[in-house]
């Protein structure tokens, strides 16, 4: 598997994980000019902005450590972008960062992090 196919099977078990958890998927995979969001996500009051990390191995350390201060504006202004095109402006928004461990192509692990950033 390479890292796409790791990251799009990430991206699914996330978006189950948060179906799970009663969140409303609005979009997956949301591109523009700025960027990508993995996961935009509705809870009963926020819009969530949701960057999914999947990792084979915590080696190199978890995947949530890569949201970096420039990951993060960026995933701010595709947010903002988001925001401005699809909801309304008096909207809440949350930004949450879903790392996922797979072992032997199965989930081993979920860490969802609220308000990460």
């Amino acid at each position: 598997m390479n890292n796409r196919q790791i990251g799009a099977i990430g991206e699914n078990h996330a978006a189950e994980y948060l179906k799970s958890k009663n969140y409303d998927i609005l979009q997956m995979n949301f591109y523009c000019r700025y960027g990508e969001i993995d996961i935009v996500a509705k809870d009963k009051k926020n819009i969530v902005f949701v960057e999914v990390k999947t990792r084979r191995s915590i080696k190199y350390g978890k995947g949530m450590e890569a949201v970096n201060y420039r990951k993060q504006q960026k995933i701010k202004k595709v947010a903002l972008y988001y925001l401005k095109k699809n909801t309304p402006i008096f909207s809440n928004i949350r930004f949450d960062v879903i790392d996922i461990l797979i072992r032997n192509e199965h989930v081993a692990k979920i860490e969802h992090v609220e308000n990460a950033f």
